[in-house]
């Protein structure tokens, strides 16, 4: 194979147009490499089957809302429901922009809080009810213990399900906290959404629109994020997970971030049940949700720009090696180059802008592979995707070139 060694502009965006690639020769690639655990037919069978899985709750979901909400409150409390959501999602992406997740991996999370973990829920709370009515008396159904104990232990339980079966479904993909704050949050927003739609629709229902609106300003303006906070820390949690431990260990930090995710829903709960007068649960809101909410906000910055030091660093081993330039990994691993690449790339033809985009998400995802391989130093390494995503950033690369 042949290089040019005369070249040195990479893939930049400046100046207008980006020059060949200087390209030292290629590393010696093994002979032989750990094959995949998992054929790609057969994860596509698996996120076939798991989309369907969850894409068929949520139609339970909606079966069971529609039951005693018809119809039309149904498509109206969707629709206001569709408000914080929306919130929700761009926050998701905001956090997320630096190394996209799949698309599919998403959909399943969303699906999975929206249908399967709100299924949980409701199947617990009939089991509840029914074992209250068997009793004759002996128990009774205590409103306040069901939205302090229940509601927090099995929602959040349901959630963080979720996010364990993510971390060993979608492993290549679950780097680290970010990763994990993504996901959890998705699971989050899917099962707020379904949660909200109910709300509105009893409120539609049960009372005035002065009781829609008050329920729409806590639901939707105090508290779009509460649910993506509480189920974030397991997502924290199993971040930490998978850039210490193996599959089965991730179980006792599933644990560890299931703790902190129902003491604070508890506690949103409870400031509404159990603080008295007009005035408590908002001053309990600001002095106490308010700063969580900042906390949680400082954390993911911090976090991000972790994201960044490791992308520089790993993309930088590949540097040495021949296979990006130092300008190249000056552009991958800062905010400014990208949004430089994103800029020259949105006045090229359809083609090279998809390819300028394809390059830096996949040479941000080798990045992490290869943090993924030096982690489990010692033990087996597959280099399958790691060779994938080089061919693919080789190929977008070849492209953006013209």
């Amino acid at each position: 194979m042949t290089f040019d060694s005369s070249a040195r502009n990479p893939v930049h965006p400046d100046p207008e147009q980006p020059g060949p690639v200087h390209r030292s020769p290629e590393p010696v690639r093994p002979v032989w490499t750990r094959p995949p655990t998992r054929t790609r037919v057969g994860a596509i069978a698996l996120a076939v089957t798991g989309l369907t899985i969850a894409g068929f709750s949520v139609l339970l979901v909606f079966v069971y809302l529609a039951s005693f909400l018809g119809p039309a409150r149904l498509g109206a409390s969707a629709l206001l429901a569709l408000i914080p959501l929306t919130a929700v999602l761009l926050a998701i992406r905001w956090i997320d922009r630096w190394e996209p997740e799949p698309r599919p991996v998403l959909w399943f999370a969303f699906l999975w809080g929206a249908g399967v973990a709100v299924v949980t829920a409701l199947i617990f709370d009939l089991g509840v009810q029914l074992t209250v009515r068997a009793s004759g008396g002996a128990l009774a159904a205590n409103d306040m213990l069901s939205a302090i104990v229940q509601a927090p232990i099995v929602e959040e339980s349901a959630k963080g399900l979720g996010v364990l079966l993510l971390f060993w479904a979608a492993r290549k993909h679950f780097d680290g906290p970010v990763d994990g704050i993504v996901y959890g949050a998705t699971i989050a927003g899917g099962f707020a959404f379904s949660e909200n739609i109910q709300y509105f629709g009893t409120a539609m229902t049960d009372g005035s629109e002065a009781t829609l609106g008050l329920t729409f300003l806590l639901r939707a303006v105090f508290s779009p994020f509460a649910h993506v906070m509480f189920t974030a820390c397991i997502g924290l949690a199993l971040g930490l997970a998978a850039r210490r431990s193996g599959t089965v260990a991730a179980i006792p930090f599933l644990l560890l971030g299931l703790i902190p995710a129902v003491v604070l829903h508890s506690l949103w709960n409870g400031a509404f049940t159990l603080l008295g007068g007009d005035t408590s649960p908002v001053i309990y809101y600001f002095l106490v949700q308010v700063p969580l909410f900042i906390g949680a906000i400082v954390v993911v910055n911090m976090l991000r720009r972790q994201e960044v030091i490791v992308t520089r660093a790993r993309l930088g081993d590949y540097a040495a090696a021949g296979w990006f330039t130092p300008d190249e990994v000056a552009m991958l691993a800062t905010a400014s180059g990208r949004r430089q690449a994103r800029a020259w790339a949105s006045r090229q033809p359809p083609g090279r802008r998809r390819a300028m985009r394809r390059f830096i998400t996949d040479a941000t995802r080798l990045a992490f592979a290869r943090q993924r391989m030096l982690r489990s130093a010692g033990g087996p390494v597959n280099r399958t995707g790691e060779a994938e995503l080089l061919a693919r950033v080789s190929a977008h690369r070849a492209i953006v070139l013209g």
